[in-house]
């Protein structure tokens, strides 16, 4: 394979951006879950900012790189990767709390915290744009619209109704009691699925195309309040 240096550091910054956004979207489940009452996620640390706590050796750290080199020296689209699942009790949130209601919201709040991170990276964008802290065309001003970007990607992902995505729990606890073992055999599926989908580049515009959207949208939005 025939990588550059340039390629090599811009893989490196994908992975760095993808173990950040991951620790944060982890974070967001372990700290809804220990919220709704359950200390499990507490009790192994994950309710935490610390990257090491969330990280996967093999998700987070090898098939981004792996992946990422392999995009750079053949020219189509990257890899992808995954943080720790945080593990946590629904039978143990407080009383007053549905179970169900306490899956989704456990499940939503990592993607959330995703679409915080971008929204606050593309307002920080723009501010340091209009003083001239940095400008369009600054290596900077790539690495911060790619992070933007990345984290809503990661968001509209997590949405597919496909376990164990987190849309996947969210239409799990949708699922009447009397279709869950249809849901079940479903579910069995659906890991195959989600690689066939991150396979495919026709496919991934699924999620990519409202992440563009959303990263686009935002970007002007904030840039009017400077003009």
């Amino acid at each position: 394979m025939d990588v550059s240096p340039q390629q090599i550091r811009w893989v490196l910054i994908s992975v760095f951006t993808l173990v950040i956004s991951v620790a944060l979207h982890e974070f967001g489940h372990a700290f809804m879950a220990d919220k709704l009452g359950d200390d499990t996620p507490r009790r192994q640390g994950r309710v935490t900012l610390n990257p090491i706590a969330h990280a996967d050796p093999i998700g987070t750290l090898l098939l981004p790189l792996v992946g990422g080199i392999y995009a750079a020296a053949s020219g189509v689209v990257g890899g992808f990767g995954w943080g720790r699942p945080v593990q946590w009790q629904p039978a143990r949130v407080r009383r007053g709390v549905n179970m169900a209601t306490a899956k989704i919201l456990v499940a939503v709040a990592g993607p959330l915290m995703n679409v915080l991170l971008g929204t606050l990276v593309a307002f920080v964008h723009v501010v340091l744009l209009h003083q001239g802290v940095i400008s369009p065309d600054s290596d900077m001003n790539m690495v911060l619209l790619f992070a933007s970007l990345t984290n809503f990607t990661l968001f509209f992902f997590n949405l597919l109704p496909l376990p164990p995505l987190d849309g996947g729990h969210v239409a799990e606890s949708f699922t009447p009691y009397k279709h869950r073992s249809k849901f079940e055999e479903y579910a069995r599926f659906a890991p195959f699925v989600i690689l066939g989908v991150m396979m495919i580049p026709q496919a991934r515009w699924v999620f990519q195309l409202p992440a563009r959207w959303c990263t686009s949208q935002l970007y002007e939005a904030f840039d009017a309040l400077f003009k």
